[in-house]
């Protein structure tokens, strides 16, 4: 990091990004040219193929030049801003004095970093300083209807004064609503680029059964008081499909292996990716060494890895490798899908909605929670009846959830 002495000011740069990320593009700038900034405060979005970080200040000061605008590409060392440091009070006031903006306070600014995705989404896409926002939630927390009313009013100042000749038609066009055109983020371009290469080099097949919750759900309601008494985490259902599914993979190892040209990697290791869903897009970070957990251990990585993939805090590391992926359709209501691979592993597991089905139960017919499950798998390296009896495996473990605590 360069300083010139002379003006105190301190470069702003482009950080490592691991080593497969050679450049960037500017997601958006949290503060403004004119802004004064702490140390380490949080001033620029940086949006990569793979995650979402953000380059904190060199120093306290003002946000003295802003040199590269939002929607730019830039690579690993670029120079995009620069800070003027020192004290706020001795700061000169000329320093972008044309698009200054005052802060009312410190958390003022950190309210922004706990918008709700709905929130954040609105705001990013009508380009919105929360700032100029007041929240009317609780704890002034800023809601959507802040934002849209926001919206309307800026619609209703731009409405122009009634004239003495009548204004011309509409054109045909905007009476339909028009078109917008938003350029993909990388993230999004990424995604699409690795579910097309999931189909143009996988045999992908999907195979389907169900699974009959009510012993899990009994389960949970018994133990979930004293589990997060003791362990600090809610008991969720992700565990019991973890653990299920690690019993499954090393039964049939091949749904834990990957091609590699003309071989078969077999993996000795079970790290386990959980898709998650993000205002961004989906991201699917992966809990380490999976086996070698509690139940406890595993809602700890869970709950923490979705938190800072909807905050935008995941590193590379929370992302890379994986060798298998369970994925949750069922949190948005979904009653089935055919979940499409991860690459380069060979399978995933696709949950889906809990809804309660008339079943026959020992000749009776009887209301039971029932959850679809679906298997997709890379049928070059996975047989038919290795993937059935996968899935079969998982049921049983679910349906009899003692058998996941002893191995059988």
């Amino acid at each position: 990091m360069s300083t010139n002495p002379a003006s105190k000011q301190k470069d702003i740069k482009v950080p490592p990004m691991g080593e497969s990320i050679a450049e960037a593009t500017i997601a958006r700038w949290l503060k403004n040219k004119g802004e004064t900034v702490s140390l380490d405060e949080p001033l620029v979005e940086l949006e990569t193929d793979k995650v979402t970080l953000e380059v904190g200040s060199p120093a306290t000061g003002v946000l003295s030049e802003v040199l590269v605008e939002k929607g730019e590409i830039v690579n690993v060392g670029t120079i995009i801003g620069r800070v003027t440091e020192g004290p706020f009070s001795e700061l000169p006031k000329e320093i972008g004095k044309e698009k200054a903006v005052i802060v009312s306070s410190p958390p003022r600014i950190a309210e922004e970093i706990n918008l709700s995705p709905a929130v954040r989404k609105l705001i990013t896409e009508h380009q919105i300083d929360p700032r100029l926002l007041e929240g009317q939630g609780k704890a002034g927390r800023i809601t959507k209807g802040d934002v849209l009313s926001f919206l309307d009013k800026g619609k209703e100042e731009k409405i122009p004064k009634p004239v003495s000749q009548p204004s011309p038609p509409a054109p045909a066009q905007s009476q339909k609503g028009g078109v917008e055109r938003v350029r993909m983020s990388r993230l999004r371009q990424k995604i699409a680029e690795r579910l097309k290469e999931a189909q143009n080099t996988a045999a992908i097949l999907t195979t389907f059964n169900e699974v009959d919750m009510t012993n899990i759900m009994s389960l949970r309601a018994r133990l979930k008081d004293s589990f997060e008494k003791k362990h600090g985490v809610k008991l969720g259902f992700m565990s019991f499909f973890v653990k299920a599914c690690l019993v499954a993979l090393k039964e049939i190892p091949a749904v834990n292996a990957e091609i590699e040209g003309e071989d078969l990697i077999y993996k000795n290791y079970y790290d386990i990716g959980v898709a998650v869903g993000t205002p961004q897009g989906l991201v699917v970070p992966v809990v380490r060494d999976a086996d070698q957990k509690s139940f406890a251990q595993i809602e700890k990585d869970i709950t923490a890895l979705g938190q800072k993939a909807r905050d935008g805090k995941l590193s590379m590391q929370d992302l890379q490798g994986g060798t298998f992926t369970i994925s949750n359709g069922g949190v948005y209501g979904s009653l089935m899908s055919t979940p499409i691979l991860n690459p380069p592993q060979s399978g995933i597991l696709g949950m889906h909605k809990i809804e309660e089905r008339p079943m026959v139960v020992e000749g009776k017919i009887e209301a039971r929670p029932m959850m679809y499950l679906a298997l997709s798998y890379d049928h070059r390296i996975i047989d038919g009846k290795e993937a059935v009896t996968f899935l079969v495996r998982v049921k049983e473990c679910l349906e009899n959830p003692e058998r996941i605590l002893l191995d059988v």
